[in-house]
């Protein structure tokens, strides 16, 4: 990972928004995994709000994740990690994955910090940070952040189970319980 610098993005970062949105959407593809459509507005917003991580080579964009708050801020959700193709395989994920959990720790201190996933890898990261596997009723009940599901590949599966089973697996962070 020399030479790759992973930080909390700024609104010097908001060009590199296209970029990423087209990074997720190709990973999307050719994994064919559970990762959703995420516009190059909607990323710019999250780094004009102070919600996402960056990882850049220079001016490359070596990888990328952002928080979502729900249900007034008692729950955060980690989305859109992603690392460039080229920089895969030195633990970048990692380093994102716990900068955004420090974001989300710094900004929303007694937030429940959950995500769902497809990624062994991912899982891996988010247990190593303190987060178990849970049942989708565990975690936000709030209706937008499912929407964000609609995107995704496998949202039929979601839908014809009325949001009880996925291929992706819930993993939450209960920051009362690991303190």
């Amino acid at each position: 990972m020399c030479n790759i610098k992973v930080i909390r993005a700024t609104v010097e970062d908001l060009k590199y928004a296209d970029s990423i949105s087209k990074l997720i959407d190709d990973a999307a593809k050719s994994k064919n995994s559970g990762l959703a459509h995420r516009t190059p507005e909607y990323i710019k917003q999250k780094i004009t709000e102070g919600k996402a991580v960056i990882a850049l080579a220079g001016d490359e964009i070596a990888g990328f994740c952002y928080i979502a708050t729900w249900q007034d801020n008692q729950f955060i959700s980690h989305s859109g990690l992603i690392v460039n193709p080229k920089f895969r395989g030195q633990g970048l994920a990692k380093t994102i994955k716990k900068e955004c959990f420090n974001l989300s720790r710094d900004k929303y201190p007694n937030a429940k910090i959950f995500g769902l996933t497809t990624s062994l890898a991912v899982m891996r990261i988010n247990t190593s940070l303190g987060y178990q596997a849970v049942t989708f009723s565990e975690l936000t009940n709030d209706e937008e952040f499912w929407k964000g599901c609609e995107t995704c590949a496998n949202f039929d599966i979601l839908q014809r189970t009325k949001r009880f089973n996925c291929l992706c697996t819930g993993m939450i962070f209960y920051p009362n319980k690991n303190c």
